[in-house]
């Protein structure tokens, strides 16, 4: 029977195959460091940013560049991270987007001016570009085992979710008792022990069978000129409209050059994305779902960022310590699920996860002037990051669920564009619709003036469109991912390395 081979594998184990688990979940512990490292950088440098214009005398035209150099390269370069992660190597170029994101940090933490500062932020991104996508692929190549890459995968995308929030505790601690420069600076040490700690941990085959292949240059440069143009007109939308001339174009033009994409790579022997990947019901819901749950996670953090600080005054430290029910929240989650994504189907724990989240933000929507920290902030900040926490591991399961071993790298980069653009997308629109519910509160009170009422009406308002897109995304689960995608546990009669 089955029960006797797996006896045997236990009774006479491999030699050094104790040193080979003890190795993986080191492995994992690197590659989920650096992930954070990632996530960090996305709101660290927000928190650090006024002290930053008044020391460098930042421009408020250029201000915005600091934020947007950093999205437009790991966004617009996604997809191209995680093709040459399958072409080069996947340790290869994570080493590398390690190496040269420690260097980027020194750069932007020693930045003289403006230029110097929006360059290093720039290159951060396309080094993140480089790593992220490598380091989800590591992770299904580390743990080829459906129960153990389920608790890995739990670990790392609570890692990853939380990183958000634990920028906002970080910038607003180094800002406050350091220097905003060491909001950069402090990537430079914790990158070289990653990468350290990735050369003697990390193994595994270096390029995905089948992938000594041409790189697809015209669809690297279509697709990430495409992707390039929807962040910087998402952008442009939050800081001048969307009626601003620059917006629509510019999003046109996103839409203009996705369409040539698609028509590209249809041509192409060696495309850079397989359309394959995509035209699958199943990880086509995951990336939506995920687009859209990260959309609210950032209008989360944006509400609450400017209600604690603009309406309640709190210092910048105190502000990030505010955020931590979300981490708690997402590594609950992470935790509670680690050892069921086997068993429970994919859709059920993502729909049920983006639902819990929804009624978290539901809090939000009684938001006013003088709401209790304790009895709205941190039971939304709780729930919703719980809710996350379920959602988020299924989601990296299923993204590369199933690939092709040569195509891991530009599934994984996939996952990662859908939240960059996702994020991208949350801080424009929730932005806008906030912004346009508080002009018109004062246009129906005949205010005049900046009135602390009316910009928390418009934050309640906000979250109420964010619990319709959460609800919005439980709905694409329960529609586009199919129970049969629910990877089966490994059969007790197969020893795992």
């Amino acid at each position: 029977m089955g029960a006797e081979p797996a006896a045997i594998a236990v009774a006479s184990p491999a030699p050094g195959s104790a040193v080979s688990t003890s190795r993986r979940w080191w492995a994992l512990v690197v590659i989920s460091v650096s992930q954070l490292m990632i996530s960090v950088d996305s709101t660290i440098v927000n928190i650090a940013l006024p002290s930053a214009q008044r020391d460098l005398g930042i421009s408020a035209a250029n201000r915005q560049w600091v934020l947007t150099a950093y999205l437009l390269a790991f966004g617009g370069l996604m997809l191209l991270g995680g093709r040459i992660a399958d072409l080069a190597g996947r340790k290869r170029v994570f080493l590398a987007g390690v190496v040269g994101f420690a260097a980027a940090s020194i750069l932007g933490g020693v930045a003289a001016d403006t230029a110097m500062l929006i360059t290093a932020r720039a290159l951060q991104g396309t080094c993140a570009a480089l790593m992220a996508p490598a380091a989800l692929s590591l992770i299904t190549m580390t743990f080829p085992d459906g129960n153990e890459r389920a608790r890995a995968l739990g670990v790392f995308s609570a890692i990853a979710g939380s990183g958000a929030a634990v920028g906002l505790l970080a910038g607003g601690a180094l800002t406050e008792y350091v220097s905003w420069r060491w909001s950069l600076l402090v990537n430079a040490p914790i990158a070289l022990a990653v990468a350290a700690g990735a050369a003697l941990c990390v193994t595994g085959t270096e390029t995905a069978p089948g992938s000594r292949r041409r790189l697809d240059v015209p669809g690297s440069v279509v697709i990430s000129a495409a992707l390039m143009a929807l962040i910087l007109g998402l952008s442009h939308a939050e800081t001048a409209g969307w009626t601003a001339p620059a917006t629509p174009a510019l999003l046109a033009a996103a839409v203009v050059l996705t369409v040539v994409f698609v028509q590209v790579e249809r041509r192409t022997a060696e495309p850079l994305l397989p359309l394959r990947l995509i035209t699958n019901r199943t990880r086509a819901g995951v990336y939506l779902s995920q687009g859209l749950s990260i959309m609210t996670m950032f209008g989360l953090l944006l509400f609450l960022t400017y209600d604690l600080q603009t309406v309640n005054d709190y210092a910048a430290l105190k502000t990030g310590i505010a955020f931590l029910p979300l981490v708690v929240g997402m590594l609950t989650g992470a935790s509670l699920i680690a050892g069921r994504l086997t068993h429970i189907p994919h859709r059920w724990l993502m729909g049920t996860g983006c639902l819990i989240a929804a009624a978290g933000m539901v809090f939000l929507t009684f938001l006013h002037p003088n709401s209790s920290y304790w009895s709205v902030i941190l039971p939304a900040a709780g729930i919703f990051g719980l809710g996350l926490g379920i959602a988020f591991p299924s989601a990296m399961h299923l993204a590369t669920y199933q690939v092709q071993d040569r195509d891991t790298g530009v599934a994984s980069g996939l996952i990662n564009a859908s939240q960059q653009l996702g994020g991208a997308m949350g801080a424009a629109l929730l932005n806008t619709i906030a912004a346009t519910a508080t002009a018109g509160w004062l246009r129906t009170h005949h205010a005049t003036g900046p009135a602390t009422a009316a910009t928390v009406h418009g934050y309640a308002i906000g979250a109420r469109w964010a619990v319709g897109i959460l609800i919005l995304a439980a709905l694409v689960v329960f529609t586009m991912v199919r129970s049969s995608d629910t990877p089966a546990p490994p059969p007790a009669s197969v020893a795992q390395p």
